[in-house]
């Protein structure tokens, strides 16, 4: 079967999958890409740059897989896909959990109780919210934490 490109109009769609060699197309309920505004600036969404220091758990793929669910939901955001890949011998994660509102991402050190994340949101979900859950599963000394207001001056 030779692929085809597919395009939609409709600004709603949120995702696309092969099942059975048949297209599923899911439609959000309400549109959730929108521009946010906040002190009477307008951005795409909020990005925050994410450094655990002096954390645990970073080597368990059952653990960073459960802080990302826990962290998207607490966030308002809907999962699409998360990927996960574990690093041998230092054990080591990296992965990416893709959100209709963007994503969120980890990459782990544990042998030095580090782990660079990043969550950047657009719409309702608010990426703030994660950081608790990012401290209850992490345990980190440390958590450091930067906000970049995407898409600035864009509109």
């Amino acid at each position: 079967m030779e692929s085809e490109n597919l395009f939609s109009e409709n600004a709603l769609v949120e995702a696309c999958e092969l099942q059975d060699e048949s297209l599923v197309v899911g439609q959000l309920d309400e549109r959730k890409d929108y521009f946010k505004e906040r002190a009477g600036e307008k951005f795409a969404g909020i990005h925050l740059i994410v450094d655990c220091v002096g954390a645990k758990n970073l080597s368990s793929l059952e653990k960073v897989e459960r802080c990302l669910r826990d962290a998207i939901n607490v966030a308002g955001a809907t999962l699409l896909h998360i990927h996960l890949h574990h690093f041998t011998p230092n054990g080591g994660i990296s992965g990416v959990a893709v959100l209709a509102e963007s994503h969120i991402s980890i990459h782990s050190w544990p042998e030095n109780g580090y782990a660079a994340m990043d969550v950047f949101m657009c719409g309702d979900a608010d990426p703030h919210k994660t950081l608790d859950i990012i401290q209850k599963a992490f345990e980190p000394t440390e958590l450091r934490t930067e906000e970049i207001l995407r898409g600035k001056d864009v509109l």
